[in-house]
């Protein structure tokens, strides 16, 4: 069965803690996302592991370069999975996979801006890393004529471990999953929602729902 991941998009330690409170019952991974870790540091990490000691905690660091010493600052504040762009040479992700060996935890590599998605995540998973996140930024979601379809068929085809970040919600989370996902990555559809723990439910539900 797939997972659940949320994406905390949010600025502050604060508002992150909160809404993961109200969420940590639905989900099983708890997403830090850039912005907020490049606001309050590596802190936030270890706060958050520290409120939900019992979830996977993802520092979303998108790294670009000197890939073990930024994993090992994620693991050593706490957190279980970090993030290496896809767009980056092979060493750098070698680099984080190896620091994440010496600490038990994971890489996840962030297929964002990357013209080929699909053949870049069957290259990078021979590294060593968990999973590969097939990613539309926010950006791109913006774009007119944008659809979380492309990922959806993209996850079909892949054939590695794979997750899908980019616009995941109430309506197409059952084709996600059946997409055959490891991680399905929800964020503006939980934190942007007037009850961000009912739309955490709502996502969980549909999730185990699906045969």
């Amino acid at each position: 069965m797939a997972k659940l991941q949320v994406a905390i998009d949010l600025l502050t330690t604060e508002e992150a803690l909160a809404l993961a409170a109200k969420v940590a019952p639905y989900v099983d991974i708890i997403e830090l996302g850039t912005p907020l870790i490049k606001n309050m540091g590596t802190a936030v990490i270890t706060a958050m592991k520290n409120a939900h000691p019992d979830k996977l905690v993802f520092a979303d660091f998108k790294t670009a370069d000197t890939g073990e010493l930024e994993a090992d600052m994620a693991f050593k504040a706490g957190a279980d999975l970090v993030t290496v762009l896809s767009t980056v040479g092979n060493a750098t992700i070698i680099g984080a996979v190896k620091a994440a060996k010496a600490h038990g935890k994971g890489v996840v590599v962030d297929t964002i801006g990357n013209p080929d998605r699909v053949k870049r995540a069957q290259e990078v998973i021979e590294l060593g890393v968990e999973f590969v996140e097939l990613h539309a930024g926010l950006d791109e979601q913006w774009t007119p004529g944008y659809s979380i379809q492309v990922l959806i068929d993209e996850a079909a085809r892949v054939g590695v471990p794979v997750s899908i970040a980019g616009g995941v919600n109430i309506d197409n989370i059952a084709a996600v999953v059946k997409a055959g996902v490891k991680v399905a990555v929800a964020g503006g559809a939980i934190y942007g929602a007037e009850d961000s723990a009912a739309a955490a439910k709502a996502l969980r539900e549909a999730i185990d729902a699906v045969k």
